[in-house]
């Protein structure tokens, strides 16, 4: 049986004011295997945002359960969470947020330079250099982000996100600053990382890279939807379609 990295049951996530409710997401359920490619799509307002937050332990969950690899997360504190989200979760963004002032390598090292458990500078730079490589980066190692376009510094945030070696990577509107030809180069570089055993869940609004993972889940007002199977003449090999019932 495949390993489950991600399940949640029955999450909620309501957000009050003195004057309302709102009610951002509705009992999701959702599970990531090892291996996963998944996608979550939907209109903007849909509940994306909300859900990665919480996948992501930015933020915590109204009610409901959810377990990162068997273990409960739903209802840690501040500091618990930053030491899984540390230690489990890659997270790839929208912006870059790489530093300037430093270069290729420091800004992929970064996270390990900030483990509980140091690492030796060796072990450091083997970790940087696997990372660099699986991105096509490595003779960049030595330039600063601001010398890069920008699907060059979007390939490093993603080696940034790997380089600790999480349970899952999480993937924020990654070409959401970039043109369609780097958006489509740099879901080249996810796909094959997939391919290589990462394990993805994405975020986008745009169908055509929603339609490149292997497990699609799109979300309508804060509820997981199904849609039906494609008819058999536009399947294609290999893609797997999670449906939801309106």
């Amino acid at each position: 049986m495949s390993e489950i990295k991600i399940q949640m049951k029955n999450i909620s996530k309501v957000f009050e004011t003195e004057d309302m409710e709102t009610h951002a997401l509705k009992d999701v359920n959702l599970t990531i295997y090892k291996g996963d490619y998944v996608s979550i799509s939907g209109p903007s307002g849909c509940g994306k945002s909300t859900l990665l937050s919480l996948l992501g332990l930015l933020d915590m969950p109204t009610s409901g359960e959810y377990m990162i690899e068997g273990m409960d997360v739903a209802n840690l504190s501040l500091d618990e969470a930053a030491k899984i989200r540390n230690s489990k979760i890659g997270f790839v963004f929208q912006s870059f947020n790489l530093i300037d002032q430093i270069s290729v390598f420091d800004n992929v090292a970064l996270p390990l330079r900030y483990k509980k458990d140091k690492l030796s500078n060796a072990e450091i730079e083997q970790r940087v250099n696997k990372c660099l490589e699986m991105v096509s980066m490595t003779h960049r190692a030595q330039h600063k982000p601001n010398q890069l376009s920008g699907g060059q510094q979007q390939r490093i945030a993603i080696a940034r996100a790997l380089v600790a070696e999480p349970a899952i990577l999480f993937v924020d509107e990654a070409t959401g600053n970039l043109d369609s030809s780097t958006g489509d180069q740099i879901m080249d570089v996810l796909e094959q990382l997939n391919q290589n055993g990462t394990t993805i869940c994405m975020v986008t609004h745009e169908s055509r890279y929603a339609d490149r993972a292997t497990t699609q889940f799109r979300l309508l007002d804060g509820e997981i939807l199904t849609l039906p199977n494609p008819p058999a003449a536009k399947e294609e090999p290999g893609i797997e379609q999670v449906a939801i019932q309106a």
